[in-house]
């Protein structure tokens, strides 16, 4: 142990896990965190349950990073999943792996997860100060400590783990980017990301709360070119569609303002397999009218949706429905458009696409390339991921790196 103070900006699961690694190797840790309690974020994640890593390989892994993945190299593989999960386990909290190889707690707990965490960041050694960061000390090109709301803290080295701009009612209101852009870093403009998309279309909000699964959605840009396709779940919105394939679509969209949505809500079937499917179905149900005759293909709510997009006429019998209508009825199914305009404000968003620049700091420590003994962990990098419990591992490594390094 050595006799150095290191300064923790910021309780969320990267500034606890940083103090979790600093209070056996220093003297002395302070952890400066402005809410009431530490983890506030934390414990709304996943819905209440967070997702706490992913089992992928830390290669898949940075797959799922599109923002600046191999950045992350030295962290991901100098804080595994596999270590996180061990350390939960350490702590009390034994974990379950789900579809997609997310990791939950068994008890789907998210509030387990933060104080197992808040266990792992206090001890003896570390004080808690319930302030705002101001402002960081710095003398001759290094940090020399941190000036809060209620005074100034020393220390030799400083970790900012301030969150990005998401959810700002649980604290992440980008406090850090003024201190890093004080301190000469260059700030990435922050940008919401796995944030639900807004439509064009208003008939959106007549299937407002029906959720799709097994679908397929593409993102085009304006020229035709494919930016996005995933399998798995989504849901319609008052104002758009949300849902974990949506939420890591909206990482794609870098200011594209023309962009077009296509769900294919039979992906496991080709044209011509549903071709077959629908006439089956309309064989069965041959004096039925259109509109009646598709329930045991689609979603009820959805079908007046279909018929009207493939230009159909809903009261018309299906022993009368031609060729022609029938590939129109299959070509909207497999290929329903949609016009996104826009994402939702930041503060839906459930992290923030931008941060510190990554050229700007040393990625085998965390450290800063600029000033000597200041740090960053987390969200407040520029790196983002999907869904699928990439972005906490994120910070559960960078937390790490920057905790053993500072």
């Amino acid at each position: 142990m050595t006799d150095k103070t290191v300064a923790v900006i910021g309780g969320g699961p990267a500034g606890m896990m940083a103090c979790g690694r600093l209070k056996n190797r220093v003297e002395k840790v302070i952890l400066i965190e402005k809410n009431d309690f530490l983890g506030k974020k934390l414990r709304i994640t996943g819905k209440g349950r967070c997702n706490i890593t992913n089992i992928a390989e830390v290669e898949d892994i940075i797959e799922n990073i599109p923002r600046n993945g191999k950045f992350l190299y030295s962290a991901l593989y100098s804080f595994t999943n596999t270590d996180v999960i061990s350390l939960f386990e350490k702590l009390g909290v034994k974990t379950k792996v789900e579809r997609g190889g997310r990791v939950f707690p068994e008890s789907d707990s998210a509030r387990d997860v933060a104080e197992a965490m808040k266990r792992y960041a206090l001890g003896n050694n570390v004080r808690l100060v319930k302030a705002r960061a101001t402002g960081l000390l710095i003398e001759n090109g290094r940090v020399t400590g941190v000036k809060t709301e209620k005074g100034s803290v020393s220390a030799d080295s400083v970790i900012i783990a301030t969150g990005g701009k998401s959810y700002p009612l649980t604290g992440s209101t980008g406090d850090g980017y003024k201190l890093a852009e004080e301190a000469g870093h260059t700030i990435i403009p922050p940008k919401p990301s796995l944030v639900p998309l807004v439509t064009k279309e208003k008939w959106v909000s007549d299937l407002m709360g029906l959720s799709l699964k097994n679908v397929e959605l593409t993102l085009k840009d304006n020229k035709g070119r494919k930016i996005f396709s995933d399998f798995g779940e989504m849901l319609f919105t008052h104002f758009g569609i949300s849902g974990p394939i949506v939420l890591s679509a909206s990482c794609h969209l870098k200011g594209n303002t023309e962009v077009k949505a296509f769900i294919d809500l039979k992906p496991a079937l080709t044209f011509e397999q549903l071709d077959k499917r629908i006439l089956r179905d309309f064989d069965k149900f041959r004096k039925k009218h259109l509109q009646n005759s598709l329930d045991e293909l689609l979603p009820k709510a959805i079908i007046p949706v279909i018929i009207e997009e493939a230009g159909l006429e809903k009261h018309k019998e299906v022993c009368n429905i031609t060729r022609e209508e029938r590939a129109r009825l299959g070509t909207v199914i497999k290929s329903l458009e949609l016009t996104v305009t826009g994402t939702r404000p930041i503060d839906e968003a459930i992290i923030t696409s931008g941060g510190v620049k990554v050229s700007e700091i040393n990625p085998s420590t965390m450290e800063s390339n600029i000033i000597n003994g200041l740090y960053f962990a987390g969200e407040v990098i520029d790196v983002d991921a999907y869904t699928g419990g990439y972005n906490l591992q994120i910070a559960f490594s960078t937390g790490c790196l920057a905790g053993e390094n500072a």
